[in-house]
């Protein structure tokens, strides 16, 4: 472990999995740093996530593989994509060593609170403070100050905004825009492995794709339980808070007429969780001063290509290699990081948008030269830019 450096007094707002990486990769750099989180205990809320092998190197660089293995599943099979009247496999990659090959590691599934635990073993517990609620950010001259709901402030020389899609640190950066309507929303729900049919419990994502909609599902925490995720029109539901919930009746009744598995694998879960998934176009930029933004804060993408999280923490790894070149100009330090990190997320976000009106092409013409073409593609293959970049290794100037 390096010394640690004497310098600035880093603040990152959001404990999540944007947050906790980047105080990690502080930690390996020799900096220090102070969490602040507006929940009373380091949780995520959600479900499942797709760990690829850009950020899976990431976390075995952070000496967190080990506690990472506990928990997550590794897919042997990959996009496994399925037709929503029976079940017809449109297309099937074996993942399992071919991963390894192209990309030097595998390809997991894992719930996000094992995700979490596993980021914290690298972060000084001093480090975090619950209960945090940041509610105002002001610039001054050379400091920034940071305003919470307990009527407590603090000064940093740099604040890192990893507070999500409902970012306070972002106005702080840039001027407000506000999300528009996707017209779809996520039911999400975790079914136990002991209520989940058999083939739900392969390692494998499957992704059944259906006129308006699709649903997909892969284990977690260890094969004990089945992560599902699907897509539906959202009508005039516009709630985005992910502790929101809906009834099984309704996620039943957007899926009704599609295969029997699928309906069975949601009556198999409990109430559902249901957002409405709201559009927010790329920021032009990151920074402002000594203010920067991370993870969702700076590009909320849908989640389509399952790089949401993976993002977060390649962005983790980039702040903190350029924050290594500190010389009492964090602005110029923070500038080289949006530099180096906005292009590549901009691209996924925009591929991330487009990948809706793909997966839910109604039955027809474009429908099967879609399905044609999934049983001819290679994404494993063909992504290598997502899946081969290396974080901690690409240009940062």
């Amino acid at each position: 472990m390096p010394a640690t450096v004497p310098g600035p007094r880093i603040a990152i707002v959001g404990g999540g999995i944007g947050g906790l990486a980047a105080a990690a990769f502080l930690h390996q750099a020799g900096f220090t740093a102070t969490v602040y989180e507006q929940a009373h205990a380091l949780t995520e809320v959600g479900a499942g996530l797709v760990m690829a092998p850009n950020a899976v190197r990431l976390l075995r660089r952070l000496g967190v593989m080990d506690q990472f293995l506990r928990r997550a599943v590794p897919l042997d099979w990959g996009w496994e994509f399925r037709r929503w009247t029976d079940g017809n496999v449109l297309s099937v990659e074996k993942l399992s060593g071919v991963c390894e090959q192209l990309y030097g590691e595998r390809t997991y599934v894992v719930h996000r609170a094992d995700l979490l635990d596993s980021l914290k073993t690298a972060v000084p517990s001093e480090w975090v403070r619950l209960g945090a609620r940041c509610t105002a950010v002001d610039v001054r001259k050379n400091v920034v100050l940071l305003r919470f709901a307990d009527g407590s402030q603090v000064e940093a020389d740099i604040v890192i905004g990893a507070d999500g899609v409902h970012s306070v640190v972002r106005g702080a950066v840039t001027e407000p825009s506000p999300p528009t309507y996707s017209g779809i929303c996520a039911f999400r729900t975790i079914v136990p492995a002991r209520a989940a049919p058999g083939f739900a419990l392969r390692r494998a994502q499957t992704l059944w794709l259906g006129p308006g909609r699709h649903f997909v599902h892969y284990p977690v925490a260890g094969g004990q339980a089945v992560n599902v995720v699907a897509f539906a029109p959202a009508g005039n539901y516009t709630d985005e808070s992910w502790s929101a919930t809906a009834t099984i009746e309704e996620f039943q009744a957007e899926f009704a007429d599609w295969d029997p598995r699928v309906t069975d694998l949601i009556t198999a879960g409990g109430a559902p969780g249901r957002w409405a998934m709201l559009d927010r176009a790329p920021l032009r930029r990151w920074s402002r001063g000594r203010i920067t933004l991370l993870g969702d804060a700076a590009h909320a993408m849908f989640p389509f290509f399952a790089q949401g999280a993976a993002q977060s923490i390649e962005d983790a790894a980039v702040l903190a290699r350029c924050l290594g070149s500190y010389a009492n100009d964090p602005e110029q330090v923070l500038k080289r990081y949006e530099a180096a990190r906005i292009e590549r997320t901009t691209r996924l976000q925009e591929i991330s948008h487009a990948r809706r009106e793909i997966n839910h092409l109604p039955d027809g013409p474009e429908q099967r030269a879609r399905d044609a073409a999934l049983a001819e593609s290679d994404p494993l293959v063909r992504n290598g830019w997502i899946y081969g970049f290396d974080a901690g290794e690409a240009p940062t100037s």
